[in-house]
C-alpha cells in the first residue's frame, strides 16, 4: 500500500469511538500534519460535514462519501461494488475496504510496512475484539484500561477526543494513558454511568422471542450491546436498543434523533448470530446499516401498514416500528 501513503491528505475525518479513534491515530502517523474531525456516521449521510471533505481528505471508519479522496472502512453495508471502485479510482480517489474486525485492523495493515506502528500491537487485539463482537463476558466487565478508556470516548467531547488522538499517536500505553488526569476523571463517570445502566435495563427492557428490547429513548443516556447483553446473559440472542428523542436533531449535542441499535449476543454465539440485523437496520432507513452482528438506523415514520410515510416522526413510530422489526426477526 505504498501508493496510498503517497497521496496528499490533509484532513482526516473518523468515527468518534474507539476503532475511529485508533484509525485516526494510524493515519495520523502517514501524514503527521492532517487535521482530524471525529464524527458520527449520521452527520456524513446527512450531510453535515460536507464542507469539510475533499479530495485531500481521509474517511475512516464511516459511510462513504464520493467527495473524499481516501475511503477506508470494514463495514459490510458499506462495501463498494467493483463498479464503484473503478470509478472512484478513475477519479483519483481510492477505497481500502477489507473484512476484518475492525478498521483500526485495515489501517493497520495497509500502513504498518509503511511507518513504525509496533507500540500498537498491545492497543489492536482489544480494538478487535470489541469492535468486531469477540470479547468476552469477562474481559467486558473486567478493569482492562482500553474497555474503559473506550467508555470514555464520545465526538462531541472534542478536546478530550484530541487528547486521546494526540496521546495514542505519540506512543502511549494503555496503562499510562488511564491514569493521564482527563482520562482518569472521565472513567470515572463512565464507571457512575455504567453501573447506572446496568440498574435502569431491568425496568426499561422487555424479552420478545429472545429479542431484549430495551427503550432508552428521552433519557439522555446511550449504551452498546455488550453492556445490555452480558446483563441478561442466555436469556437473548440479540438485543434492540432504542435511543435518541423525538424532537432531536442529527449534531445536536447530545439531543440526537431517536435512532435504533442492533447486536447479536457476542457472548453466547461467539462466531456469529442466527439472524442477520441489517435486516432490521436497512429494513425502513435508506441510510441504516453496519455489520450483521451490529448495526444500527434511524425510526422512521410508519403508516399502521408498516409503509415509510413522509412526515415528521412521532412517538406511535417507535412501537410501529419496533413491532414491523419484531416480526421480521420472528421469521428466522
Amino acid at each position: 500500500m505504498v501508493m496510498v501513503s503517497k497521496m496528499k491528505i490533509e484532513r482526516i475525518v473518523a468515527d468518534g469511538d474507539l476503532d475511529g479513534l485508533f484509525s485516526a491515530a494510524i493515519l495520523r502517523r502517514v501524514w503527521p500534519s492532517a487535521k482530524v474531525r471525529f464524527t458520527h456516521p449520521a452527520e456524513v449521510r446527512s450531510g453535515g460535514i460536507d464542507d469539510w471533505i475533499g479530495a485531500d481528505t481521509a474517511l475512516l471508519d464511516l459511510p462513504f462519501h464520493p467527495d473524499c479522496g481516501l475511503h477506508i472502512d470494514h463495514h459490510l453495508t458499506n462495501k463498494p461494488t467493483p463498479e464503484q471502485e473503478a470509478a472512484f479510482a478513475a477519479e483519483g480517489g481510492c477505497i481500502v475496504w477489507r473484512e476484518a474486525l475492525s478498521a483500526a485492523r485495515v489501517c493497520f495493515d495497509t500502513f504498518c510496512e509503511v511507518v513504525d506502528l509496533s507500540d500498537l500491537e498491545v492497543w489492536m487485539s482489544m480494538v478487535d475484539k470489541l469492535d468486531g463482537g469477540r470479547i468476552s463476558r469477562e474481559e467486558f466487565l473486567s478493569e482492562d484500561p482500553i474497555v474503559w478508556i473506550g467508555r470514555t470516548i464520545d465526538a462531541v467531547d472534542v478536546e478530550y477526543c484530541h487528547v486521546l488522538l494526540d496521546k495514542v499517536t505519540e506512543g502511549c500505553t494503555p496503562e499510562a494513558l488511564v491514569n493521564e488526569t482527563m482520562v482518569a476523571d472521565r472513567v470515572a463517570v463512565a464507571r457512575v454511568e455504567f453501573e447506572g445502566l446496568q440498574r435502569m435495563l431491568d425496568s426499561c427492557t422487555e424479552i420478545v422471542d429472545r429479542l431484549a428490547v430495551v427503550r432508552l429513548e428521552g433519557e439522555g443516556v446511550r449504551t452498546n450491546g455488550y453492556l445490555v447483553t452480558a446483563h441478561f446473559g442466555e436469556a437473548c440472542d440479540a438485543c434492540m436498543i432504542i435511543h435518541g428523542h423525538v424532537d432531536g436533531k442529527i449534531g445536536g449535542q447530545g439531543c440526537w434523533p431517536l435512532s435504533a441499535s442492533f447486536y447479536t449476543n457476542s457472548f453466547v454465539h461467539e462466531e456469529g448470530g442466527i439472524f442477520d440485523l441489517t435486516r432490521l437496520a436497512c429494513a425502513f432507513d435508506l441510510d441504516g446499516g453496519g455489520h450483521v452482528n451490529a448495526c444500527g438506523c434511524r425510526i422512521q415514520p410508519l403508516s399502521e401498514e408498516g409503509v415509510v410515510e413522509a412526515r415528521a416522526v412521532t412517538v406511535g413510530d417507535i412501537q410501529r416500528n419496533i413491532d414491523a422489526w419484531l416480526a421480521d426477526w420472528s421469521s428466522r
